[in-house]
């Protein structure tokens, strides 16, 4: 097999999202990658899905309402023997159904595949007793030729890395930017109530002026405007803000560039009440302006000794 082309597909490009996409292909070309890309994008996944099951699965999904997630399904020959030849019946009953699909076979040259098999240390799925990698993978090759004959894209990945397979297939599957796919979660929290194990990264911004220490503002939180006011517009906050936003437009490309699919960010102050609440409400709006895919939340506020507690 050559491994001078990277890519072949039968459309550039989908001008509507399928209700389902079944991945399928060669073992060790990238499918279990390929389903993460999906989940990522939203799609309801499962591995290893027997083609007969595909259209009342894609039935139950909530398609049809409006309501479900689009369907993402790997279908292979690890477990189904015979069965996976039952994938062309069941792609004609999701078209007769009225379900729209697309078929991601993915590929890699024979040489790749004993290679990434070797250095994994595993065995190939369908290997028979006695028989070498390399038999297993040119067996399967046959095995799937009528199915790569309906694939809507076939993807080589012999010259991908799994970023470059990731960010091919949401070059396919979606209209949106690789920084509007990444999922952005800005959060504050107390430092008293420990630090934060799932932050990326931690800002401590402890440094700033306290509302604590003023009765009016002690049962406030920094939802509240009289607080966010004084945090935001103190000078020391300013300055901080602007080495932080610059801080910020330097790193967050970098993230979007290695294909990072989730980034959280973690703003600390000592009870996560006033401070860390309107920095974390800042830091969101001011990546949302950026075009970022944001989503805010306040761990410690529950706990805030308010007017309403």
């Amino acid at each position: 097999m050559s491994e001078s082309p990277t890519v072949v597909h039968a459309q550039e490009n989908v001008s509507e999202t399928p209700d389902v996409i079944v991945i399928t292909g060669m073992s060790g070309a990238g499918r279990t990658e390929a389903l993460h890309t999906f989940e990522d994008l939203g799609y309801f996944v499962i591995d290893n899905l027997p083609p007969n099951l595909i259209l009342a699965v894609a039935q139950m999904s909530g398609l049809r309402d409006g309501v479900g997630r689009h369907l993402a399904v790997v279908c292979d020959l690890r477990t189904q023997g015979e069965r996976f030849g039952e994938l062309a019946s069941a792609l004609h009953e999701l078209a007769n159904h009225e379900f729209t699909y697309g078929v991601v076979y993915l590929e890699a040259s024979d040489e790749t595949l004993r290679r990434r098999y070797a250095l994994a240390r595993r065995p190939h799925p369908i290997a028979l007793e006695g028989e070498s990698t390399l038999d297993a993978v040119r067996r399967e090759r046959v095995l799937l030729h009528d199915i790569r004959e309906r694939a809507t894209f076939v993807i080589d990945t012999t010259n991908l890395t799994s970023k470059d397979l990731r960010q091919r297939l949401r070059s396919l599957f979606t209209h949106l930017s690789e920084q509007q796919l990444m999922e952005v979660h800005v959060f504050s929290f107390g430092f008293k109530y420990g630090m934060p194990e799932e932050a990326d990264i931690i800002i401590d911004v402890r440094f700033l002026p306290n509302p604590y220490w003023d009765p009016e503002m002690r049962p406030l939180t920094g939802k509240d405007r009289l607080v966010c006011e004084y945090v935001l517009g103190h000078p020391q906050t300013q300055a901080f803000l602007e080495t932080w936003r610059q801080l910020l437009d330097t790193i967050m490309p970098g993230y979007v560039a290695e294909g990072k699919s989730r980034l959280s960010i973690g703003v600390g102050c000592s009870g996560g009440q006033h401070r860390s609440v309107a920095l974390a409400d800042e830091t969101a709006t001011y990546l949302m302006s950026a075009g970022y895919h944001v989503f805010s939340s306040h761990r410690d506020l529950p706990r805030a000794e308010t007017r309403n507690a």
